[in-house]
Parts: structure tokens; sequence; C-alpha cells
């Protein structure tokens, strides 16, 4: 989606798929006076990101009368967690294995010049802010979430102090830290196997690579969350899953965003970031783009990014945005960027 206006600017989509079945699900709710933005991240399977989709919004959309605040996402978070929970536990005994997906997530919420970020694993908000220089304005990435994964030494150590018995409660393991050896990121909604001991089975953790089940939780889904009143010299916001920061940093990013058009914004930053894919394996961008989906995920992961324009100190909001509208932007997982021109050209008008 090149660009579509909400209360407080524009904001502009896109998505490219690796995973055999697309983990990554997103989507953006409009209205007059508020706008919220969801980046949700699966592993072990879609069917986490996906569940999200439809349950975590509806939270938020029944208090918008009473005004978002940290409380509200909170128990929006602690009410999505809970329903996925009930969820497994009605289907695990017939597939266990849907006791070990889980999705990262990531919320934006604007509403009155505040701007509310919540999150749980390593998808990531970042704002690009103006800076006034002497030769003239520069802008400047401020990364407003914070990434639970335990590649970050902080993090490992949060996690340690957490769990003091356990001196293998993080593993070192062929270059990539992991918790008991098995995931990255400490906070996500899902991963009941990890979350409550009586959802552990022998024949599924040997099946995921940890040779003993686990005792009691290693992982939560309490949300990290950031309030901040916009200023006028908050251009932009860029929330994305960590396909994105895997091969752009947010400076990248931000500087990717304040030289180019706003329009097709989302999908030149995508495109940048297959391109650094590609150079990293020193090849050509053309022949990553024609890797198979589930083989190119070797190459690089689901990235989704949306981009959020603040124009909200040029006046009013008033009539940017007339009636609610929510735009799930991965409903249908076609991957513009392995079509041929007019074809991407003809499905854009679509999408459109």
């Amino acid at each position: 989606m090149d660009l579509k206006p909400h209360a407080s600017g524009d904001y502009s989509i896109a998505v490219v798929q690796a995973n055999s079945s697309l983990e990554d699900q997103s989507q953006v709710f409009t209205s007059p006076s508020a706008t919220y933005v969801g980046v949700y991240d699966g592993h072990g399977g879609p069917e986490a990101s996906r569940f999200i989709r439809t349950h975590l919004f509806p939270h938020l959309h029944t208090s918008e009368q009473g005004g978002i605040s940290v409380d509200v996402m909170k128990k929006a978070f602690n009410a999505t967690e809970e329903e996925f929970f009930h969820l497994v536990k009605r289907s695990w005994q017939a597939r266990p294995q849907i006791a070990s997906v889980g999705s990262c997530c990531l919320v934006g919420a604007i509403s009155n010049d505040m701007l509310y970020v919540a999150n749980l694993g390593d998808s990531r908000a970042v704002l690009g802010r103006r800076v006034p220089t002497e030769r003239r304005n520069q802008v400047v990435a401020e990364r407003l979430s914070t990434d639970h994964n335990v590649a970050d030494e902080e993090v490992r150590r949060e996690v340690e102090a957490l769990h003091p018995d356990d001196s293998h409660i993080v593993v070192y393991s062929r270059g990539v830290w992991r918790i008991k050896g098995i995931i990255q990121v400490s906070r996500s909604i899902g991963d009941v196997y990890l979350k409550k001991p009586e959802f552990n089975r022998d024949p599924l953790f040997q099946q995921i690579g940890s040779p003993v089940p686990l005792r009691r939780p290693v992982m939560t889904a309490e949300p990290s969350i950031h309030t901040r009143k916009l200023k006028p010299q908050d251009l932009f916001l860029i929330f994305a899953s960590d396909g994105l920061w895997e091969q752009l940093s947010d400076e990248a990013a931000v500087d990717i965003v304040f030289k180019n058009p706003r329009v097709g914004i989302a999908k030149r930053l995508v495109s940048a970031a297959l391109q650094e894919a590609a150079r990293k394996r020193e090849m050509r961008y053309d022949d990553i783009k024609r890797i198979e989906k589930g083989i190119r995920r070797h190459f690089h992961d689901d990235i989704t990014v949306i981009v959020m324009y603040l124009d909200h100190h040029q006046g009013s909001p008033n009539g940017r945005v007339k009636e609610h509208s929510t735009v799930d932007c991965t409903s249908a997982p076609v991957d513009i960027f392995s079509l041929n021109a007019d074809e991407a050209d003809n499905l854009l008008r679509v999408v459109s």
C-alpha cells in the first residue's frame, strides 16, 4: 500500500514473504481521533500472529471512548494472551505442536498527540526526529521499543536474574544465544510450552531440540510500553518486524525515509533490506527475488514495514479520516517482489 491517510498524517505498508507460510501479520486501524498500528512476527508457524491480528485490536477499540492508556494496552495484551492460551488448551491434545507456536507483538497507538508503543519480542518502532544544525536540518533515529532478545547482553542479564538457580537458562550454541537453547526472544504471545509447565511433553521437546521438559515459565507476555507526547520535530515512525532490522540499522532506515518521496516509502525500505541481504551473500538483487518461498528464508526473514508520517503540527487532523477503517495488509500473502513489473503494478492498483 503506497500511501493512505490517517488522523495525524499518511502511512505506507509493504510486506515480503520468505517463509513457506507467511508468519508476519500486520494491520492499521484509523478513526477520526486515533490511529492504531500492529506488527506481529510469528515463529513456529503462522497461527499465533494470525490470531493476534483478529483478537488484539478489538480490545483496544472497545476502550476508545475512554481513551487509550498504558493500562488499556496492558489489559489488551493480557486478554489476547489468555485467549490464545485457551485456544491451545482446546487443541493441543490433537495437535501438540500448537503449544510451541508464538509471536512477537508490536503495537502503536496515536491519540490526542500522545504516542503509545507496546511490544513483546524483537519487532521494533523507530522515530525519525528533526534536529536543527548550523547548516541545515538533519534527522536522527530514536528507538521507541525494547528488543526482548537474548542476543542483547542486558536482556540476558534480565533473564538470568529471574532464574538465579538455573545456570543454563541462556545457552550459547552455534553462534547464537537462546533461552534453554530453544528461542531467542524472551517475551511473546503464545509459546505456551515455555510458560505453562503442564504443556511440556517429552516428544515435543525432543522435536524442537530441547533435551528435557521445563518445570517453570521461562518466557512472559508482559509488554514494554513507551509513551511520548508528540512534538513538531517528530516527523515519522517506522514499525517493522525484525526481518528489516536484521538488514538495516535504525539510522539507515530513518535516512531512507527522510530523503525519499512518501509514496511507496515502505516498499523502498523493503527493497533496501533485500538489496542488503543479497549483498551479504554476494548475489544480485534480481537473483534473490527469484528464490522460492521457504528456501528464501535461508537468505532473509519475512519483512513487514509500516511507515507513519506525523503531520499533527501542520493543523487539525479533522477531515483527513472521516470514518473508521481497518487495513489487514497481510490478508493475502502475495509477494510483490516475485512478480514482473506489469503484474506488480496491477496488484498495487488492486490493493489501492
